[in-house]
């Protein structure tokens, strides 16, 4: 599949495909920008395909698109690993069919059409590429600590630990902070914030399974 912008500038899609073993200039400042246009477009997306969804699933969804292995899957369509620019240790162990960098590659590329074309061509860009994916994106009814109690068994991991660290107000806007932890694949605490314990907890959990999804491999 074509990437579907052609350039004005093309030494920025140069340096978008630029990994930081190839030395300077590098593509990982043009990463940083281009996750966070890719965020807010596809953000916007979903909330308008899911109009009665809740801003935990949201999130949630946004984490199922927009992270390592779903960036990396589309810059493979794209045939980003043949135009990579990399240092000889990573042409060396294979770096171009490394996830995580071709995930950057395709984040740093998302902000180059920004700063090539600005903001409404990098959206396009990005809406064009992602808009069957919404699509095609399954919504889930169990609540977040359900599903991260399924996501840490079905890979043999120990469960999440639920503690109340503090609560406040007035007994009829009470707030509750709850802390999760997890061992595995790695140790995470995180703070969930709610109008009842059970909310807090849910809070949690869902911040948890966003770094789970989040983290690139």
């Amino acid at each position: 599949m074509p990437f579907p912008h052609s350039f004005r500038n093309p030494d920025l899609a140069t340096l978008a495909l630029t990994h930081r073993s190839a030395g300077k200039p590098n593509n990982e400042r043009l990463e940083f920008l281009g996750d966070a246009l890719l965020g807010a477009t596809v953000a916007e997306l979903l909330f308008e395909a899911h109009p009665n969804a809740s801003e935990g699933e949201l999130s949630r969804l946004r984490a199922q698109l927009v992270n390592g292995q779903a960036l990396a899957a589309i810059a493979r369509e794209l045939e980003l690993g043949d135009a990579l620019k990399l240092g000889p240790g990573e042409l060396k162990s294979g770096g171009f069919r490394r996830d995580s960098i071709l995930a950057d590659a395709f984040e740093a590329l998302v902000a180059a059409v920004y700063l090539d074309d600005g903001y409404d061509a990098c959206r396009q860009v990005v809406r064009r590429l992602f808009t069957s994916r919404v699509a095609e994106i399954k919504r889930s009814s169990k609540d977040a600590k359900t599903r991260l109690q399924e996501w840490l068994q079905g890979r043999g991991m120990a469960l999440p630990v639920y503690e109340l660290t503090g609560s406040y107000g007035e007994d009829h806007a009470k707030v509750f902070d709850v802390s999760c932890s997890i061992d595995e694949p790695e140790p995470i605490r995180v703070e969930g914030r709610g109008g009842s314990r059970r909310a807090a907890e849910q809070d949690a959990a869902e911040a948890i399974l966003r770094r789970l999804l989040e983290t690139k491999t």
